[in-house]
């Protein structure tokens, strides 16, 4: 039988939901059970049925499709537990990659845990695992953030919680963002930030950069060409400082000194947090 988990086989009276991961670039990539299951289910829920045809016809697979994307798949979320219900097999796909990481695909998995359904995951390509792994940053912590915001202010912190989080931190960025998004990145954490980029992974272009912030939009402003393509950014997470202020304590001083001197905001925000006053002294002096 196609799957040896037997929880899960094909046949079996109530149909399985196939989370299938599909290649991110490189055909070759797929595995031999993807390539079963797509073959023998009876639909295949696509984010873009065009872009899948396509890897279909690759392998020789014809399989019934349907559209499944972010305007729709609320609505397609109980077509397809009922089709489940019925005994009907279903995987899902994205267009490259884990379907759910940063594509569609949430509201059918958790509707169908919700009633019931059988989901089993067809694990392969991972665009942000592919990047991490070569990225020559710390792996023992991090954590993947999906796509960076579309506004500047939002973006920016967004990278400062990314930075702050202490782990390395992984996201997408889209070609028509990329150079906005290094921008606010030199203003938010400074022309020294670290960071790798990971750009058309698998793929024949596929491109590494290491380096500061400032060096990567040299990198990728001498030749316009390497702004394009599926981009991956990468920030190291820095080290805990257990004496630096929290955000909290400056946003209370500030507002005290409209009223007092530094010096005695900083003693009122430390007897009200329960912090040192020289501490906060020093750091706010340090800030300046």
């Amino acid at each position: 039988m196609l799957i040896e988990n037997n929880s899960n086989n094909l046949g079996e009276e109530l149909g399985t939901l196939f989370v299938v991961a599909t290649p991110i670039g490189n055909l070759d990539d797929i595995s031999k059970r993807a390539l079963s299951v797509l073959a023998e289910v009876d639909i295949i829920a696509a984010e873009d049925t065009r872009h899948t045809h396509k890897l279909l016809s690759h392998f020789g697979i014809s399989a019934k499709t349907t559209a499944l994307h972010d305007h729709n798949e609320k609505q397609r979320a109980q077509q397809i537990v009922d089709w489940l219900n019925s005994g009907k097999n279903v995987a899902l796909v994205s267009d490259a990659g884990t379907p759910l990481i940063s594509d569609p695909g949430y509201a059918v998995v958790n509707l169908c845990r919700e009633q019931g359904a059988k989901v089993t995951p067809v694990p392969g390509a991972c665009a942000a695992i592919a990047a991490l792994s070569c990225s020559g940053l710390a792996t023992d912590k991090f954590q993947f953030i999906g796509f960076s915001p579309a506004k500047s202010k939002a973006r920016k912190e967004f990278l400062i919680d990314a930075v702050n989080s202490g782990v390395t931190s992984i996201f997408y960025e889209s070609t028509h963002r990329i150079m906005a998004s290094l921008d606010d990145m030199r203003e938010a954490l400074g022309d020294d930030q670290q960071v790798v980029l990971a750009k058309e992974l698998t793929k024949s272009f596929e491109t590494f950069f290491s380096g500061s912030v400032v060096e990567l939009i040299a990198f990728l402003t001498e030749d316009t060409v390497r702004q394009k393509g599926e981009i991956v950014l990468m920030l190291p997470g820095k080290v805990a400082n257990k004496e630096a202020i929290s955000p909290d304590a400056v946003r209370l001083i500030q507002l005290l000194q409209d009223q007092m001197p530094l010096k005695k905001a900083c003693g009122v925000a430390a007897d009200y947090l329960g912090l040192k006053k020289n501490a906060l002294y020093k750091a706010m002096l340090e800030q300046d």
